[in-house]
């Protein structure tokens, strides 16, 4: 008979901390790369899958019995290596994937510490991985328990308190570097979610009415526009004419490739350039042309904001929920392993008793059946008893622990 393969539960991927805007570039994923991952990854056998893939980020948490079983599927379904993801990757294994993404749920791994639009990407990310059936129980009462974590963070701590976001980072810095900001020409091209972020704060914080929205999908634009009648529409065909106008150049599309070129800018032309998209939107030869300023993500989010201060007096607090949610969610996972092997522990000491008492029949007079079934059942309740508390114990290893008790008592 084959044994049971061992499996683990790791995290596996590329964020900010380690890997700039354009290594995560090359190992982002479309959504429908995401969705081929995730079919061939049932293909494979592996179960628990899913996939966050953000500006910041790119990670598989999922069940395998190796990294490199998730990693291979990383490097075959985005354009990075696997020489490459090993010099900028994290791997997390079990308890530390856990971990990991508590922390990712809760905003205290984001680059902007407390940002929460995480919460929504990570929503969306385990919904997809459900509808294609590649979910099980344990990611299901994780994600679950990341989110409590998070409402919770979100509702009793000031880990997010004031707004600070790439797309907030974006118009903070039109604001510090143009004092007549109100009456530039700020073009936006793209209108993915941080492009609709970007519109909102620049309604918000100026009161710029020179807005120009350009999306490659003209409706989109047009429906937007009808709630933001401040904002002027134009059409994709007019991109260079409306660059030529523009001050300012914001570009958020969701594109695999470049979609600003050196072409789109007018020779001597100056313009501020930035670029919110991941994989970056805007091609090298741009940075180089005269009077253009071109800033990425990376270099935004190191713009540093008073209420950042406060945010990190918060941190203790929010990993102190993170704790509660991962005790509940460990004892969950622990009853859940230990539950089988105490109700067939609890079968074998029953028939142990019975036997004995059968024996204990025959050999003595008048022997109080009654009495001996009431002192074997509290013995063997106290036996279960204090096997259960063996197994909660922190300290326990619960799989040596199930080995042992198995091989004991099954036969």
């Amino acid at each position: 008979m084959l044994e049971d393969r061992q499996e683990y539960f790791y995290n596996i991927g590329v964020s900010y901390k380690k890997a700039d805007a354009k290594t995560r570039g090359k190992f982002s994923l479309s959504k429908e790369n995401q969705i081929a991952l995730l079919e061939l990854s049932k293909v494979r056998g592996y179960t628990g899958v899913f996939i966050l893939s953000t500006c910041n980020r790119t990670e598989i948490s999922g069940f395998a019995e190796r990294p490199c079983q998730l990693i291979e599927l990383l490097c075959e379904f985005s354009e990075g290596t696997i020489q490459e993801f090993s010099k900028v990757s994290n791997i997390y294994k079990d308890q530390e994937a856990v971990n990991q993404l508590f922390r990712i749920g809760t905003g205290l791994e984001s680059q902007i510490l407390g940002d929460y639009e995480i919460v929504g990407q990570l929503k969306q990310s385990f919904k997809l991985a459900k509808s294609l059936k590649t979910t099980n129980a344990y990611l299901e009462r994780l994600i679950n328990s990341v989110l409590q974590a998070s409402k919770r963070v979100k509702n009793e701590t000031k880990l997010s308190s004031g707004t600070t976001s790439v797309s907030y980072a974006a118009v903070q810095y039109i604001i510090k570097n143009f004092p007549d900001y109100n009456s530039k020409n700020i073009l936006v091209f793209g209108l993915g979610k941080m492009g609709k972020h970007t519109c909102k704060n620049l309604a918000e914080y100026t009161q710029n009415k020179s807005v120009c929205l350009i999306n490659r999908t003209e409706e989109k634009a047009a429906k937007f526009i009808e709630e933001h009648v401040s904002i002027r529409k134009s059409v994709i065909e007019n991109l260079s004419k409306e660059i030529k106008k523009a001050d300012v150049l914001i570009v958020s599309t969701g594109a695999i490739k470049p979609t600003i070129t050196a072409k789109h800018i007018a020779k001597d032309k100056e313009l501020l350039i930035l670029d919110l998209s991941m994989p970056q939107n805007v091609s090298k030869d741009v940075a180089a042309l005269k009077g253009v300023s071109l800033v990425n993500i990376d270099e935004l989010s190191q713009i540093t904001f008073e209420t950042l201060a406060i945010r990190l007096q918060e941190v203790p607090l929010a990993e102190s929920i993170i704790e509660t949610h991962k005790k509940e969610f460990k004892s969950w996972l622990n009853h859940r392993r230990f539950t089988p092997t105490i109700a067939a522990l609890k079968i074998s000491l029953e028939n142990i008793k019975n036997d004995e008492i059968n024996f204990q029949k025959k050999k003595i007079n008048n022997f109080d059946e009654n009495q001996a079934e009431i002192l074997t059942s509290r013995i063997i309740q106290k036996i279960t008893t204090q096997f259960v508390k063996h197994l909660k114990n922190e300290e326990t290893s619960v799989a040596q622990s199930l080995q042992v008790i198995n091989k004991v008592f099954q036969h």
